[in-house]
């Protein structure tokens, strides 16, 4: 039997897709430097990884951001609207506390530090976004980091994210985002390199 083509098309995630999406993120994430933080243990990482993004889906990103995704690929986004709906309440951040164990506090603290540096001008923000290793190269994450950009565009606003793989930054400047610093995540963690995309008029498109 032929196997059913992975297509690139760009839709909505919906609830329902809450598994599938959990499992394509544990996928992309699972050699990301800051995720290996979170989740050292190499042997549980999938399974922490697909709690964790299930979780941040269906509590935080799927209610109050823009997610979208194709076959093997999801992007989460926030508009400026959205932003302080869109973080963790308590009862979020206890199930993130348990899906993380003995990590927690390291993850309460970067995420703090991050808050602490993060724009304060109007923005649309790219919380997320990954594709299956075995479908790299095919067009999905070009796919998903045309949407928002579009978006924050038409309201003449930047876009801002935030990388933990330095291999990934050529991609993303590639899409027009330049580094804006670099910062070490407490403890001994991780670089993570702020990056920002200014709007862009029809005419410098």
């Amino acid at each position: 039997m032929a196997r059913m083509p992975i297509r690139k098309t760009l839709r909505t995630a919906a609830v329902d897709d809450a598994e599938q999406i959990a499992d394509v993120l544990a996928h992309a994430f699972d050699d990301d430097p800051m995720m290996a933080w979170f989740f050292p243990d190499a042997a549980s990482r999938a399974e922490g990884l697909a709690r964790y993004f299930a979780t941040i889906f269906t509590r935080q990103y799927g209610r109050y951001g823009v997610c979208e995704r194709t076959d093997a690929g999801v992007s989460f986004w926030v508009s400026p609207e959205g932003q302080d709906k869109a973080v963790p309440d308590a009862e979020t951040l206890r199930e993130l506390e348990d899906i993380l164990g003995d990590r927690a506090g390291l993850f309460r603290e970067a995420v703090a530090a991050a808050a602490e540096h993060g724009p304060k001008e109007p923005h649309w923000y790219l919380a997320v976004v990954g594709a299956d290793p075995t479908a790299r190269g095919r067009g999905h994450g070009a796919a998903l980091l045309r949407s928002g950009p579009a978006r924050a565009d038409a309201a003449g606003l930047p876009v801002y994210l935030e990388s933990s793989k330095e291999s990934n930054l050529p991609f993303y400047e590639h899409f027009g985002f330049t580094v804006l610093a670099e910062a070490r995540l407490p403890h001994g963690g991780p670089a993570v390199w702020a990056m920002r995309r200014a709007p862009r008029t029809p005419d410098a498109v």
